[in-house]
């Protein structure tokens, strides 16, 4: 009898964030942060944020992270934004990325907010 294949494991949570960052670059996203919020017992492990020009590039990068992510196995808990563009919110539960305008981060300032948060190397090609 031949072993049944076994379907591959669902990447960790640091591999999700790196994944997601290279997804955005691909699509020419940028301003690219990374923060580590497990020190501060919040609801998500990490935040990956990035930011994109307009708001078909907006959908674009957030279209690119979901499919980068479901390739390697992770599927988004919850999408929220994808229809208004302004703001996309991916919760993969122990990560959670953001992909903003840049006018519309500009105001949230998330990335600000949680300045307490160690920033992660994201691991990406310096030529990219």
């Amino acid at each position: 009898m031949t072993p049944r294949p076994r379907a591959a494991a669902a990447p960790g949570a640091l591999e999700i964030v790196r994944r997601a960052a290279d997804a955005a670059l691909s699509k020419k996203a940028h301003d690219l942060v990374a923060l580590d919020l497990r020190d501060f017992g919040s609801v998500s492990d990490y935040f990956f944020i990035c930011s994109a020009s307009s708001d078909v590039q907006v959908k674009a990068v957030a279209e690119a992270i979901e499919e980068r992510l479901r390739e390697a196995g992770a599927r988004p808990w919850h999408v929220e934004g994808l229809e208004g563009r302004r703001w996309v919110v991916l919760d993969y539960v122990d990560v959670v990325a953001h992909v903003f305008h840049q006018k519309t981060r500009e105001y949230y300032m998330l990335d600000r907010l949680w300045g307490d948060a160690r920033s992660v190397d994201l691991d990406l090609d310096p030529t990219d």
